[in-house]
């Protein structure tokens, strides 16, 4: 689920929002790739990555395949399109299944959120929508024995009298609309004027900057569209054209959930992918598109993870020798748990030894078999990277999917779960006002806020806010570590990460609230992950390892 834009522009609740003093206090070239800086010689708590680079410099790397489970990308992007995962046992566009892995021309990936007829899947209800509805029919005013009850449907029935609780609307969803809704009615009637005297149909916060508009009401309405969009975190190259659609997508998601409990869900299953969603066994579903309708998300994701270091344009990646393998499971809403465990099965199966995850939700009618696509990824060494969520929410006592616990007892090793730091002049500093946390459930944090990458439609670029990037920082390094230093496996770069970052000794404030606290207090390893500092740990690990390796040989 995204849903950033309200956060961002802190207009609507103050539960979700985000510090914008960036636009006035910092250049935006200035932030472009803060990411990767040094906290000694750049000034911000960024991952140390040239320091990491110049000691890897003499080293040799092997390609790491990152599975990239997520929107979509633009497979045309000037930065992406050389880092893409390719299938060289497929002929591109035959209509032929050549490797018999039963997806039919995956050269770049695959489309699980697509029909076999080339149609798309965009928009998705929520799943405690799902839930509700799903299973209504048997515990509406029904009497229900919970001891009669195995441990699935004991989860199913508390999974849903919790939505019964949560899909009444509140007062609290109503304003956050209502706001929204007249947010929309006012930059629409701001865009009309400025097209009007800009004899201009679209058009750039930069672009906006220099129009030059005649009557009161024309400057009235420039000058409160910039306010606006210098809240956003898209930059001032992104057209007023993409930032009116973000914001509709956020307004339709709001009105929609006001309407829940009494509309049933839209089955797109039923209407564009035609599977059968109660059994797992029929998989071989979806199409090869892997651009997808709404590829933003994706995109940008991409990008931090593996932007072409070498092309001398755009931005640079973290990791230099990876191939990403996009999955599409993700649409604009939340994701389905059969896409989820099947896009996580379908990137082991085919080389991904790192997988990026940048989604969650607040339930999982479906979670054994998300659980069991975990164990397959643990069995093939693969290491799992989760977005810990952006709703600035403690998930060791909050609902986050998917989660490291299993439902049939014991937890996922081969997982990290990611929050969001800020670059330090943001007014939280260090944490990111939205992101969630957790003492116990959270492994690190990284930079999650005005990250600067890829985005779809030309070769474009912008800022995006959110747990969803500061989880492809964490791929990123854990590609870059599996690169170098191959003989790891995906349990030991999990703990070089997490055994490595910078520590934030001062104290930061509790997302969603004033409260300050240490960083070992959000989550388990007290800090931000470093590169220069895993590259360098890892480096140790591998030595010690081939030593023992030479020692047993003998």
């Amino acid at each position: 689920m995204k849903h950033f834009i309200i956060r961002i522009l802190g207009l609507v609740s103050l539960a979700f929002v985000v510090s914008v003093s960036f636009a006035q206090s910092n250049p935006e070239d200035s932030l472009k790739g803060w990411h990767l800086k040094d906290q000694v010689s750049d000034g911000y708590v960024g991952i140390s990555l040239k320091k990491a680079y110049q000691f890897l410099k003499d080293k040799k790397s092997t390609t790491v395949i990152v599975g990239v489970v997520d929107s979509g990308i633009d497979t045309l992007h000037e930065d992406l399109k050389g880092v893409l995962w390719t299938n060289t046992k497929e002929i591109p566009g035959n209509g032929i299944d050549d490797d018999g892995n039963g997806y039919v021309d995956d050269v770049h990936g695959w489309n699980f959120l697509g029909g076999k007829d080339g149609t798309e899947v965009e928009k998705a209800s929520s799943e405690k929508a799902r839930v509700y509805h799903g299973f209504k029919d048997f515990y509406l005013n029904k009497n229900i024995d919970t001891n009669t009850l195995t441990k699935l449907e004991l989860y199913r029935y508390n999974s849903w009298q919790r939505a019964a609780k949560e899909i009444e609307p509140s007062a609290e969803s109503e304003t956050q609309a209502m706001a929204l809704n007249g947010i929309s009615k006012k930059i629409n009637e701001w865009d009309s004027l400025i097209m009007l005297e800009s004899n201009t149909t679209d058009y750039s916060q930069a672009e906006l900057e220099n129009f030059d508009i005649k009557t009161e009401e024309g400057k009235k309405a420039k000058l409160s569209f910039l306010s606006i969009m210098k809240q956003l975190p898209f930059g001032s190259d992104t057209k007023k054209s993409f930032i009116i659609q973000e914001l509709n997508s956020e307004k339709d998601r709001l009105n929609g959930e006001l309407e829940e409990k009494e509309k049933t869900p839209i089955d797109v299953r039923k209407t564009i992918i035609k599977d059968n969603y109660a059994n797992f066994s029929d998989k071989y579903y979806g199409n090869a598109n892997i651009m997808g309708l709404g590829s933003m998300h994706g995109t940008h994701v991409s990008g931090i993870i593996a932007a072409d270091r070498t092309n001398g344009v755009g931005i640079d990646g973290i990791a230099d020798n990876v191939k990403i393998m996009m999955v599409r499971a993700v649409p604009d809403g939340d994701e389905y748990d059969k896409d989820i465990a099947l896009a996580i099965r379908y990137a082991v199966d085919n080389g991904a030894k790192v997988i990026n995850m940048s989604f969650g939700k607040g339930y999982s009618p479906q979670k054994y078999w998300v659980d069991s696509a975990f164990q397959y990824a643990a069995a093939h060494d693969v290491l799992l990277v989760h977005a810990a969520g952006n709703d600035g929410k403690n998930i060791d006592s909050n609902y986050n999917y998917p989660s490291t616990d299993f439902l049939y007892g014991g937890n996922a090793t081969n997982v990290i779960t990611v929050g969001a730091s800020s670059d330090i002049h943001i007014i939280n500093g260090y944490v990111a006002g939205f992101s969630n946390y957790g003492k116990q459930k959270v492994d690190v944090f990284a930079p999650g806020t005005e990250i600067y990458s890829s985005l779809p439609g030309g070769n474009k670029y912008g800022f995006l806010d959110g747990t969803s990037m500061a989880t492809p920082v964490v791929a990123g390094l854990a590609a870059l570590i599996r690169s170098y230093y191959p003989t790891l496996t995906a349990l030991q770069t999990k703990e070089i990460i997490e055994e490595t970052v910078t520590p934030i000794n001062k104290s930061v404030i509790k997302p969603g609230t004033d409260t300050p606290v240490t960083m070992s207090d959000l989550c388990r390893s007290g800090g931000v992950v470093n590169a220069y500092q895993a590259v360098v740990k890892a480096d140790e690990v591998a030595k010690e390892i081939e030593k023992k390796h030479k020692k047993h040989k003998k």
